[in-house]
């Protein structure tokens, strides 16, 4: 029997897969071979031996200490692209938001209410529409840093929209550029794109290289005017510079899901509660995604979508199979099979991956073997962790 440690509300049709006779599943489990959650900042007061997996409910991974968890041989799982429509689509609306009076439009009407006498209100709602005039997406250029799952598909959206798209993403994969449309542009560097955009969308990871990206040079290579929508993580804007942009007409609007106390109530900015995921669709796509990937994780040792370890899948070639972590150096797949062949335990497939300074095996074997000799595989020097999948 696994058990499934959850933190926060985790969707019931993600959930529903684990199977009641194979899973125990309950925010209350101790020992749990896998934690699957959202939002809360696990810590390494929530490691135990028996924890071999974490599995967020998401794309970004900055409330789990991966580093920390990468040394004890914990794989740690995202979901990226199962909330990227949601995304999508917020980032659309920001577009609309900050091109037309939407909601300075919406703020008046409502304040007409406070008048005592309301029987002029439609030719005072005709008379005051001129106020709150707009312009159209189309036909504008939309600057999309970051083409992966949810930049490609605002790219595409974009398109459909009528609006001229480029991209510039250093370090898009192959997958990735099969999803984008051959009508988006392709810059070489960010200047460029800043430049040349009247709308810049970001869709990054929130890395070491990632901080604070939209700072003052970058600001001042912006086209007068432009849009600045930050739906990926907060820190990747400088908020000083923003503000110095803003408070300039350098930039025109700042559209941000991660509202912080400078930018409150800036007349410029259009700053949402962190809702870019938040659908019933979103919140049900990543625990599908994630309980699979646990799932197929814990039954067959398989990994796809970690943050931390390499990508592997093997079909089984025997009854039991050996999942081993250990350090990345040389030599160490020859020590683990030594144990295995003192034992006369014959090793059918393999398969050994690595990342950074993580290696993973996938052992199929031709008999079970007992606690001692996974007790010696475990005591090899640099092995993390060994059990049997």
């Amino acid at each position: 029997m696994y058990k499934i440690q959850t933190f926060n509300q985790i969707s019931d049709k993600g959930l529903s897969r684990f199977s009641s006779s194979d899973y125990e599943v309950s925010s209350e489990i101790e020992d749990a071979d896998a934690i699957i959650l959202r939002s809360f900042k696990l810590s390494m007061d929530n490691v135990t031996p028996s924890l071999k997996a974490v599995g967020r409910a998401g794309a970004g991974v900055n409330n789990v200490p991966v580093d920390d968890y990468t040394k004890q041989g914990i794989v740690v799982f995202n979901t990226p692209g199962a909330n990227a429509n949601a995304v999508k689509e917020l980032v659309i609306c920001g577009m609309l938001l900050a091109s037309r009076g939407i909601v300075p439009g919406i703020n008046w009407v409502n304040s007409l209410s406070e008048q005592e006498d309301l029987s002029g209100l439609g030719p005072q709602v005709e008379a005051g529409k001129k106020n709150f005039k707009g312009s159209e997406l189309a036909g504008k250029t939309l600057g999309v840093v970051g083409l992966g799952a949810i930049g490609a598909m605002v790219a595409n959206a974009a398109i459909e929209l009528g609006m001229k798209v480029i991209g510039y993403d250093p370090a898009i994969s192959i997958e990735a550029a099969w999803r984008l449309s051959n009508q988006v542009e392709k810059q070489e560097s960010m200047p460029a794109l800043l430049a040349k955009s009247d709308f810049v969308s970001l869709h990054l990871p929130m890395l070491d290289s990632t901080r604070n990206l939209i700072d003052e040079k970058a600001v001042n290579y912006f086209k007068s005017g432009a849009v600045l929508l930050n739906f990926s993580r907060d820190a990747i804007v400088n908020t000083k510079a923003i503000l110095q942009g803003l408070d300039s007409d350098k930039v025109r609007k700042y559209v941000c899901d991660f509202p912080t106390q400078e930018l409150l109530n800036h007349e410029k900015a259009i700053l949402m509660p962190h809702i870019g995921a938040s659908t019933e669709e979103a919140e049900d796509n990543c625990a599908v995604m994630a309980v699979d990937q646990i799932s197929d994780f814990l039954e067959n040792g398989n990994i796809k979508n970690s943050v931390n370890f390499p990508q592997i899948s093997m079909d089984r070639n025997g009854a039991v199979r050996l999942a081993i972590v250990n350090e990345n150096i040389p030599g160490m797949l020859g020590k683990i099979t030594s144990v295995l062949a003192e034992k006369n335990i014959n090793v059918l497939e393999l398969s050994n991956k690595s990342r950074g300074d993580i290696a993973y095996n996938l052992i199929d074997i031709e008999s079970r073997p007992d606690d001692a000799t996974i007790a010696d595989i475990q005591d090899i020097e640099n092995v993390t962790k060994a059990w049997i999948v």
